[in-house]
């Protein structure tokens, strides 16, 4: 068996973020997460939140790893990973009622990002909740010098990589029907912003 990947992040910030989800994901019963990386987040959740059927996805790359977390977990209500690719990936419309992104949009282009943004507008049910986890801009304003910092890390690497501002991903939502409701403050100077699907 592929040997499970670790990450020492993923283990520190899953608490607060569960914390957050049991609330959110409450009345809850199908989530797609958008990257689930390591597995770890994935194995957590799914175990906490026994009334849902979490579906993991990533690139094809990731996916050993995850199916490995996946494999050794047991757990009858943790799905093996989707292959996805926000960019050209496409899933059918009205599936989940939740959907859960950790540390996706700062690394990807803002093209991609829209394109996230498009792909859960599709996918989620009317009235069903998207929670986005990571660093965010507010005002065009870092909140720490830290994300400042990593923000300049993250440019140096890839120009299309960064920080985004909460508005720019508010106005992405507001093109697919996705009205932010809360914005959680987190450790280590993240957030969770939650996005509802409009009923209409």
């Amino acid at each position: 068996m592929t040997d499970r990947p670790f990450s020492e992040y993923a283990e520190r910030n899953g608490s607060p973020i569960l914390d957050v989800l049991r609330y959110e994901f409450d009345r809850c019963s199908r989530a797609l997460e958008i990257g689930s990386g390591t597995g770890q987040h994935a194995v957590r959740f799914a175990d906490a939140l026994t009334h849902l059927t979490w579906q993991t996805s990533d690139v094809d790359k990731n996916h050993p790893g995850i199916r490995a977390w996946v494999t050794s977990s047991g757990l009858a209500n943790l799905l093996p990973p989707l292959s996805l690719d926000v960019r050209h990936t496409s899933l059918p419309a009205l599936t989940y009622d939740a959907v859960y992104s950790a540390n996706t949009a700062h690394i990807m282009s803002i093209d991609a990002v829209n394109c996230m943004f498009e792909l859960v507008g599709t996918t989620l049910l009317a009235g069903g909740t998207f929670c986005l986890y990571g660093p965010f801009r507010q005002g065009g304003e870092f909140n720490a010098s830290s994300n400042a910092k990593f923000h300049a890390s993250l440019r140096a690497q890839n120009p299309e990589m960064g920080i985004r501002p909460i508005e720019d991903l508010d106005e992405f939502g507001r093109g697919h029907d996705l009205i932010r409701s809360r914005l959680y403050a987190m450790p280590a100077n993240n957030h969770i912003a939650v996005w509802h699907k409009e009923t209409k």
